[in-house]
């Protein structure tokens, strides 16, 4: 992340932090050695400022306890810099929690919780935490009667059951449309497949705009998984690999340069891919071999999630 100019947080605005919580308030410390090994995708450092979890691996001036905030809007992007023309490293869905740092302008700085990827996120999409009681299980539920007019798959609410219909602090979604807290699918395939036809958006996470590794996050998240956000990173993590001889099963991940897919069975792919410019299913030896013309190595990784 660049150093930007920071500001102090604004309060007294909607989905700011208050006065007493806001998260320009810093420690310092003095350490002797710097850090090398530390990601600035999923480390909260920028400039001379730091998370302060950080305090004993990295030394910088600052270190700054987050203030925790949940996103109040349907997506909210999170930037690589204080802009909307900024690259977008990634999204958060209504509910997901964000640590609030610091403030650049009308940006707040920090990560998301769910995944401690770090960025900046617009201060009017932020709001107070609430506990969340259900999650939209569909690729997107209508609200009725809501300031958003569409929530997505993944997305944290809370409300009360009457009838057939989740009543919200702001609208209402059918009950068909959200699972109580804590229910999993059994087969994050069946909600990859789900996004068949979603286009194609770097950064992306919903039926509106969905990357590669955005798909695979979602649809194991679905399934109770917690997985890291990129590919690079999700290969590092996610399972145990397979041989190169080993036969492939649904739910298997195939990990390429720079993207990733999930088996639907021993011979198809479903993934997101800037080729097709959509989420599609296709032959992984289709995959494989244009992937081959650009990559020697065109298959990085093949890992199985234990059933």
């Amino acid at each position: 992340m660049n150093g930007s100019k920071k500001s102090s947080a604004q309060t007294g605005q909607s989905g700011s932090p208050d006065e007493e919580s806001q998260p320009s308030t810093r420690a310092s410390f003095t350490l002797g050695t710097t850090a090398t090994d530390l990601d600035p995708r999923v480390h909260a450092i920028r400039g001379d400022i730091a998370d302060i979890a950080l305090a004993d691996r990295i030394a910088l001036p600052h270190y700054v306890a987050p203030v925790m905030r949940q996103v109040c809007v349907s997506v909210a992007d999170l930037r690589c810099d204080p802009g909307d023309e900024a690259e977008l490293g990634s999204q958060l869905l209504f509910g997901e929690r964000f640590a609030w740092l610091d403030t650049v302008e009308d940006w707040a700085w920090g990560y998301c919780v769910h995944d401690h990827f770090v960025g900046f996120v617009r201060k009017g999409a932020l709001t107070a935490v609430t506990e969340p009681t259900h999650i939209v299980s569909t690729v997107s539920a209508p609200v009725a009667n809501g300031s958003a007019e569409m929530l997505h798959m993944g997305s944290a609410v809370t409300g009360d059951v009457a009838g057939d219909t989740l009543h919200l602090a702001d609208g209402a979604v059918a009950l068909s449309d959200v699972h109580p807290l804590g229910s999993i699918v059994e087969d994050p395939v069946a909600i990859a497949e789900m996004f068949i036809g979603a286009p194609y958006l770097l950064g992306g996470r919903s039926i509106a705009g969905i990357d590669c590794s955005g798909l695979v996050q979602i649809a194991l998240a679905m399934a109770g998984h917690a997985v890291q956000r990129d590919s690079d990173m999700q290969q590092n993590s996610i399972g145990e690999p397979l041989s190169a001889d080993a036969g492939l099963e649904r739910g298997d991940l195939i990990f390429f340069p720079d993207h990733v897919g999930m088996m639907v069975n021993s011979t198809d792919i479903i993934h997101a891919t800037g080729h097709a410019g959509s989420v599609v299913t296709e032959p992984l030896v289709e995959v494989t071999g244009r992937i081959a013309t650009e990559h020697d190595a065109p298959v990085l990784a093949r890992r199985r999630i234990a059933r």
